[in-house]
């Protein structure tokens, strides 16, 4: 394994896989930081969450239309304007929401800030699978290098959000987001102008640029329910951790399953090359459902951090395969605009249930939040089960 990721490491070369880290990271801060802002200025929950689910309304919807670009025009053009034109939309969000502007307002920049979104995270991985297949590398440095990428994602979602909270409670949300827009400018510059941004893929027939088959959808979807794991899970935490007395120790449950996941996610390339893809889907599906079902019965904060953390061994495995599985069914062509799709699904399917589990966790307790998430789960192995992606 770290002969593998040692490859991994000179085929990515050392300033890569760091503008792309920071390059991401706007992303994670962006959600809560526009939350934690308006609330703050505007006074009302109400605004916030309108102002939050615009953001990633926008960005849902935009993410595969910027990797479809990627995919047509090549990676350095279209990150570059994405990148600037999302820091200011970010800082034009924080102007408005300073000055107190209309909740109408402040939704269309949270719309805007979301739909700018560079992808930094979906492309750098769509970029690191075409260096390593250049390269002539093996399926097993292919995966190595999507455990990789997953890593960054993970810390970058562990990460974010804890950066937040540090500038909220040390001098204002608005510094967080200041903060974030500085990255996009300078670190997703950054990771447009690397020469390893990729021009147009090449297309080689019709086929190619037709239907994708079956199986990509069905990966979507799974990550549509993924990510509704991650909301549900989410406002089942708060609901729990209030309910006990400890609301501040909401975001650290929260990233104690994000560290457990992002350590799994590196031991991914101990796994043996004859254990196939479709073989780790079912597992990783299984250890979803399974995991996830003692999160109905927690009534504590100790039982809580225990059972969260255990949970977050399976998402990185769930995770990591489902981009695997994509990036051997869909077409080169069609790999950056996959990737994003993936993404977007995420913070989608994320959104949804963090609103439904919510309004649950108000009416009636922690366990219905965190009902939505088996429920996600068990949604989830059909597709595993039923569908047939490349392997």
């Amino acid at each position: 394994m770290l002969r593998t990721y040692r490859d991994t490491f000179s085929l990515l070369g050392p300033v890569l896989p760091v503008v792309s880290f920071l390059g991401r990271l706007p992303t994670a801060m962006c959600q809560l930081g526009s939350l934690l802002l308006v609330a703050e200025t505007s006074g009302s929950l109400t605004t916030a969450g309108l102002a939050g689910g615009a953001l990633a309304a926008g960005q849902t919807v935009a993410g595969p239309v910027i990797g479809r670009l990627a995919d047509r025009r090549g990676q350095r053009g279209v990150v570059l304007a994405a990148s600037l034109a999302n820091a200011v939309a970010v800082a034009g969000l924080v102007v408005a929401a300073l000055a107190q502007v209309a909740t109408g307002w402040l939704c269309v920049l949270g719309a805007l800030a979301g739909a700018s979104v560079p992808q930094v995270g979906p492309l750098a991985r769509s970029r690191s699978v075409a260096l390593a297949r250049r390269s002539g590398a093996d399926d097993r440095l292919v995966g190595t290098v999507l455990s990789f990428e997953g890593t960054l994602d993970e810390v970058s979602f562990v990460l974010g959000p804890a950066l937040v909270g540090l500038a909220a409670a040390l001098a204002h949300p608005a510094a967080a987001l200041l903060l974030a827009a500085a990255l996009l400018a300078t670190c997703g510059t950054a990771f447009a102008l690397h020469p390893s941004a990729t021009g147009p893929t090449t297309r080689t027939d019709a086929a190619e640029r037709g239907r994708l088959p079956s199986a990509a959808y069905a990966l979507r979807a799974a990550m549509v329910l993924q990510g509704a794991m991650f909301g549900a899970s989410q406002a089942g935490i708060t609901a729990l951790t209030e309910k006990v007395g400890a609301p501040e120790q909401a975001g650290l449950v929260y990233a104690a399953m994000g560290v457990m996941s992002a350590a799994v996610g590196l031991s991914m390339a101990a796994v043996p090359a004859r254990i196939g893809l479709r073989t780790r889907w079912r597992a990783a599906t299984g250890a979803l459902v399974v995991l996830s079902v003692p999160l109905l019965f927690v009534d504590s904060l100790p039982a809580l951090y225990g059972v969260v953390t255990v949970l977050g061994a399976a998402y990185a495995p769930h995770l990591i395969t489902v981009f695997g599985l994509t990036e051997r069914t869909v077409p080169a062509s069609r790999l950056a605009e996959s990737m994003a799709f993936l993404t977007s699904g995420v913070v989608g399917g994320q959104a949804l249930a963090l609103a439904l589990g919510g309004r649950l966790a108000d009416t009636h307790d922690a366990a219905a939040a965190f009902a939505v998430a088996v429920g996600a789960a068990a949604l989830c192995v059909p597709l595993a089960v039923g569908s047939r992606p490349r392997s």
